[in-house]
């Protein structure tokens, strides 16, 4: 017979009192969110569940979203933290729209994401964080979880804390250290749902406290006994398998964007035989390609944080002039303080990449969220005509790809790239297949030879343009560079107006002439049809998404995406003539759809814009096309 357990709002299945055995349900993905106060750990929690997952062969994707405030109080609607990702055994492009699964360890957290889950489906939470004080900073006029509102969902009310101290009363720990731990009885309880394994989780509490065993006994402890729980008191319906995804073979592992820009950049390094110098200013979402850098050393990596954005991008026009790789990192307010010096750099033409994770804006704006803020900032924001490379990775994994390619444009085509990421995919995850440095397209540097026929710090190569490199303490070689415009052929300072026109129309020209050094453009699905779908950067996984879904159901649409924005590929015009309606996507108010218009007058862009500090819904994208279609 079939009884509601009022405790834990979950229908059981019983006979004679017992608990039959439950039924284990295959599903193909699943989008799990956990969330809290930003001292709830939820970020580490859902990293242990991703790594997991990802061990276990599905395809993750992930999206952490947490608050702009270091310490945002307690209990309130703004400080919420979150952490959510996607699992499968099918492809995963993005994070998900709707949820599976909401683990809210607090008011605050269900009531700021209960509109995510999915009717019918399963929320756990915290009862003991559910008291009334916690309900008036969540402005609850009413308990949720008495007054009937969540109905329509599966609730499963847990005393996460007060288990939590049950099951640590014997360490001697302090109240706090003890408190800390719940996020971890919320883990094992997903992990039993779910069949994970808990040994790469305890592996891990072992490496991270092993000077503090007690912290990581704790834990351990913790996560066991939510999963014990969970498996002995039959609280949870069924569990659910995800069977591994089929992804090529390969040795993977699971990267963000920052990790992979930076090991991008320590590839390029070896390929190009340049040591690699990063001068840069923490900012966020971009602080953490600087850490992954300076763990790095034994690869010949110098690594300066400087006091400010000025000083992190000139400490680089320095080590460029030097012969190094040069690079330097920042967000949206870094690349406006650095915008005389990316000038310089690209006066003397030296080579040199900067990185902008970009974030919501203006001023310091929301820059925990995403935003593709910066692109006209990009391409125009220098005083004078000051043309540089502007390319987009456009996933988590390919920020490896793109970073490596800024390096190798930079050092062949000696100018300045400016390479937009942006906090969604910087701080999101996904499977990576780890490459080998032999595999990676060859980088020839412009190093001149003083026994070459053109060994002059000024000489040219007739196709593209770039200057020669001429490394300071090279005998024969010596030469200035700066700020004032300099002669074409002798490099000296000169204010002659011809020479400037015409230096000006070199340094465009060779900006131009990477177009044949790019790939052309590729769009996916159908390569004529009804609509074509653009986008640029780190939008690509929920674009894709959404055309797959509309091609899966017939209808003739194609995905263009843009990773090389300046110069564009040389075959955008005749990709774009092969459909009849053109539509631009972008988490902006259209600055990518500007300079496509700059430069294609006579095509009609629609648009798609987005300014909320999170990524497209592919539900919405669907819904979106579908009309623009059905217009005709």
């Amino acid at each position: 017979m079939t009884k509601f357990n009022k405790k834990t709002k979950v229908k059981m299945i019983i006979d004679n009192n017992k608990p039959i055995k439950k039924a284990v349900e295959e599903v193909n993905a699943v989008v799990i969110r956990f969330v809290g106060d930003s001292g709830d750990g939820m970020q580490l929690t859902g990293t242990q569940f991703t790594d997991t997952s990802a061990m276990f062969g599905n395809d993750v994707a992930t999206f952490p979203n947490y608050p702009s405030e270091i310490r945002a109080p307690q209990g309130s609607l703004y400080g919420v933290s979150g952490f959510q990702v996607h699992i499968g055994s099918v492809e995963i492009s993005t994070p998900g729209d709707d949820l599976d699964l909401l683990v809210a360890m607090n008011p605050a957290g269900l009531k700021t994401n209960l509109a995510s889950v999915k009717a019918g489906h399963t929320i756990i939470v915290d009862t003991d964080s559910f008291t009334k004080k916690n309900l008036q900073k969540a402005e609850y006029e009413s308990n949720p979880l008495e007054d009937g509102s969540l109905d329509n969902y599966r609730v499963i009310e847990v005393a996460m804390t007060s288990l939590t101290k049950e099951s640590l009363k014997d360490l001697g720990l302090d109240n706090k250290s003890i408190v800390r731990s719940k996020n971890m009885f919320a883990l094992g309880m997903v992990y039993w749902m779910y069949g994970r394994d808990m040994n790469h989780t305890l592996d891990f509490f072992k490496k991270k406290f092993k000077f503090k065993p007690i912290i990581a006994e704790a834990n351990s402890k913790v996560i066991k006994a939510g999963y014990y729980f969970s498996e002995t008191l039959e609280l949870i319906p069924n569990s659910y398998a995800i069977a591994p995804s089929t992804m090529p073979k390969g040795v993977y592992r699971i990267v963000n964007g920052n990790t992979a820009t930076a090991w991008g950049f320590l590839a390029a390094a070896e390929k190009s035989g340049l040591e690699l110098f990063l001068g840069s200013y923490p900012i966020t979402p971009a602080t953490d390609i600087l850490h992954e850098l300076v763990k790095h050393k034994h690869f010949g990596v110098k690594a300066f944080q400087a006091e400010d954005e000025i000083a992190g991008v000139t400490s680089s026009i320095g080590a460029a002039f030097a012969g190094d790789l040069a690079i330097t990192t920042t967000s949206g307010p870094g690349l406006a303080l650095k915008g005389e010096a990316i000038g310089l750099a690209m006066m003397t033409e030296l080579p040199m990449v900067i990185v902008n994770v970009q974030r919501g804006g203006p001023s310091t704006g929301m820059p925990t969220k995403t935003e593709q803020s910066d692109l006209l900032q990009a391409m125009y924001g220098r005083n004078g005509e000051s043309p540089v490379i502007v390319i987009a990775a456009s996933t988590p994994a390919n920020c490896f790809d793109y970073a490596y390619e800024a390096s190798r444009l930079a050092l062949e085509h000696m100018t300045p790239v400016i390479l937009l990421t942006d906090g969604y995919i910087a701080n999101g995850s996904e499977p990576w297949k780890i490459k080998s440095i032999d595999d990676m397209q060859d980088i020839t540097t412009r190093v001149v030879d003083i026994n070459a026929d053109d060994a002059s710090p000024f000489g040219r190569d007739h196709e593209t343009l770039a200057r020669n490199w001429a490394i300071p303490g090279t005998p024969g070689l010596e030469h200035r560079v700066g700020g004032l415009e300099k002669d074409e052929i002798t490099g000296n300072v000169s204010m002659d107006s011809e020479n400037h026109e015409q230096m000006v129309n070199i340094r465009a020209e060779k900006v131009k002439r990477v177009a044949n050094n790019i790939p052309e453009l590729t769009p996916e699905y159908e390569k004529e049809g009804d609509l074509l779908v653009v986008g640029w950067g780190g939008t690509y996984g929920s674009l894709h998404s959404a055309v797959r879904v509309l091609n899966s159901e017939d209808y003739k649409v194609g995905h263009a995406h843009f990773n090389y924005i300046n110069p564009l590929p040389k075959n955008t015009a005749k990709v774009f003539s092969k459909y009849k309606k053109i539509i631009v996507c972008e988490l902006n108010k259209g600055q990518f759809t500007h300079i496509l218009k700059s430069q294609f007058n006579d095509i009609e862009f629609l648009q798609y814009n987005k300014i909320m500090g999170l990524p497209f819904s592919v539900t919405d994208l669907v819904a979106k096309f579908k009309n623009i279609i059905k217009e005709d």
